[in-house]
């Protein structure tokens, strides 16, 4: 007995570290000083990340829905909460058939980083590139590739839907390949760098005194156009770390451009909803984005010749 359990923990290592893809080729890292630095966790959080990258999720062949999503752990980013907003998410989207991209992205307190506002996105951009470049060894449909996020990782997903300009091209083959993402998922999401903004997550992203233009550019519901992907929101109106505005204020974006989406805004919750252990009916979220996704034609069961 003691030798299989050594041995099952072994694979277990063994798996887990084969699944970590890095986003970026040796020495091509974009926005970059080229120090070289070290993961920083402790208390299922990363607090510096020194190789940006996901942990890669697949369901069993014959419950893939060829759909994929990359999921960005949130953490007033300043850390990420990987585990509670991360790797219980990712294998939750296994059992509904959906393959699931734990983001491990590049903090804006990074001592390495040129532009602090701007590694995060690239990271989640070149993270959609590499699951659409692929697609075909992960039986993923490249049109279904969407982006979660909770909290300020929700800030992160909506910023890569709603920009219209690609940060992460170094020159390579992905170049040619879209950032955007065909969906996104919103929990109790940070939008608003303005009014109604999270403090720690602006400051963190922003710096002590952003512009105005930069708060209206890194504000996701201000840069909403029609080609804005369809979202699924989820927010608590007791949410006393980022106001419910936030998410209001990005669906009422997403309605004035005739993006079809859906907003639900339960009575409890508090912050960075879970994936189980809500009160009342807040419980039900994970079951109605499972049906929105269906219903939206994301997770439409693949061919057999797949």
């Amino acid at each position: 007995m003691p030798i299989l359990f050594l041995f099952l923990l072994f694979f277990s290592v063994l798996v887990q570290a084969q699944e970590f893809i890095p986003l970026w080729p040796e020495g091509r890292m974009p926005n970059s000083k080229g120090l070289k630095l070290q993961d920083s966790i402790a208390n299922e959080r990363i607090f510096q990340v020194g190789t940006p990258g996901m942990y890669a999720f697949f369901p069993s062949q014959s419950e893939n829905k060829g759909t994929a999503v990359v999921i960005c752990p949130g953490g007033g980013y300043e850390r990420l909460a990987y585990v509670i907003s991360g790797t219980q998410l990712a294998k939750w989207f296994n059992t509904i058939g959906v393959s699931a991209f734990v983001l491990n992205y590049r903090l804006p307190n990074s001592p390495d980083l040129q532009i602090r506002e701007t590694g995060p996105l690239q990271d989640a951009q070149r993270a959609i590139k590499l699951i659409r470049a692929n697609a075909s060894k992960w039986a993923i449909d490249p049109q279904k590739v969407g982006i979660q996020g909770s909290s300020a990782g929700g800030h992160l997903a909506a910023l890569a839907s709603v920009s219209g300009k690609d940060i992460s091209a170094i020159g390579d083959t992905l170049d040619q390949i879209s950032p955007m993402p065909n969906f996104s998922i919103l929990v109790s999401p940070v939008i608003d760098l303005g009014e109604y903004a999270h403090l720690g997550s602006k400051k963190n992203l922003l710096g002590a005194s952003p512009s105005k233009a930069s708060i209206e550019r890194f504000s996701p519901h201000l840069n909403v156009s029609p080609s804005t992907p369809p979202s699924f929101l989820v927010h608590a109106f007791n949410d006393k770390s980022v106001s419910v505005n936030n998410s209001l204020l990005f669906y009422k974006a997403l309605v004035d451009n005739n993006v079809r989406s859906s907003l639900h805004v339960f009575p409890q919750g508090g912050h960075a909803i879970a994936l189980r252990n809500n009160p009342g009916s807040t419980e039900h979220w994970t079951h109605l984005c499972e049906g929105w996704m269906s219903e939206m034609g994301f997770t439409a069961r693949q061919s057999s010749d797949k």
